[in-house]
């Protein structure tokens, strides 16, 4: 029988200092929402190392979804719900509350209305002081990109014309407008970022 579990290389390679940032960043308690879960193996690393939290793992693709709950079934786990078909950009998402929500490499390989879908649902889903967590390579004023990256931004272009690095500033402007506040930013492996938005008070 063939296994529908996928398997992304740069998972082994950044799970372990993304899940430190969760540690000291998502709630003791609750449910926490994964946006874009792709292959599903984040999501079953994170939830076998925080079994007091439930997660909620989702993606717009089909083989995405089988993918991850073949990682659910072969992690055995009781904190992991099954994954949802959901899409960013989307005006309405099967999801009505979280007290969390993740997003691992998504912002830059989907269109900006996926962000902007992001930003404005995470905006209404989380209460007040709960975390969005965002990881990815960004581009920043006065920083010329790495060569890594600017090889990397090159190729999803040419993949996909609506894909691509995105303007720290432009994140954090529209995470402004759904009523985040400036985001904790941490430099990661591989010149990529993990950023914290918390939400703020609802006005």
């Amino acid at each position: 029988m063939t296994d529908p579990r996928l398997f992304a290389p740069a998972t082994l390679r950044n799970r372990e200092p993304i899940l430190a940032i969760l540690r000291s960043t998502l709630p003791a308690t609750g449910l926490v929402l994964e946006i874009a879960s792709g292959s599903g193996e984040h999501v079953s690393h994170f939830a076998a190392a925080l079994p007091a939290l439930t997660f909620q793992p989702s993606d717009p693709d089909q083989d995405a979804l089988i993918s991850t709950a073949a990682w659910i079934r072969e992690s055995r786990l009781a904190n992991i719900r099954p994954p949802v078909q959901l899409d960013a950009a989307a005006a309405e998402w099967p999801v009505s509350a979280a007290d969390a929500i993740i997003c691992i490499n998504m912002i830059h390989i989907s269109p900006w209305a996926a962000t902007r879908g992001l930003m404005m649902q995470a905006g209404k889903l989380l209460p007040e002081g709960a975390p969005l967590y965002l990881y990815g390579p960004y581009r920043r004023p006065g920083r010329t990109l790495e060569p890594s990256n600017l090889a990397f931004d090159e190729s999803l272009r040419a993949r996909n014309a609506e894909w691509g690095l995105r303007e720290l500033g432009n994140v954090v402007a529209l995470a402004k407008q759904a009523g985040f506040g400036e985001p904790d930013v941490t430099e990661m492996p591989a010149n990529n970022l993990s950023l914290v938005f918390r939400h703020g008070p609802r006005g």
